[in-house]
């Protein structure tokens, strides 16, 4: 019984959308709200690629920096 609820965990974790998020540009010199929405996403240094969930939180801070980050 409880192996039946881990593959159901398992399975609701791979049904989740996700969105790759990349810094490509530095964020020195920019606002203080830009460079703190991109440490928000988790992003902490040049080329670093992060994968999160796909939620419109995250969808929003990703169009707020999006001069700085690329999202596939």
């Amino acid at each position: 019984m409880a192996r039946a609820g881990a593959s159901a965990k398992k399975d609701e974790a791979m049904s989740k959308k996700t969105v790759k998020v990349t810094l490509v540009k530095s964020p020195i010199g920019c606002k203080s709200d830009h460079r703190a929405t991109v440490l928000g996403l988790g992003l902490k240094k040049m080329n670093q690629t992060r994968e999160l969930e796909d939620t419109p939180a995250v969808r929003g801070m990703i169009t707020k920096v999006a001069y700085l980050v690329r999202a596939v």
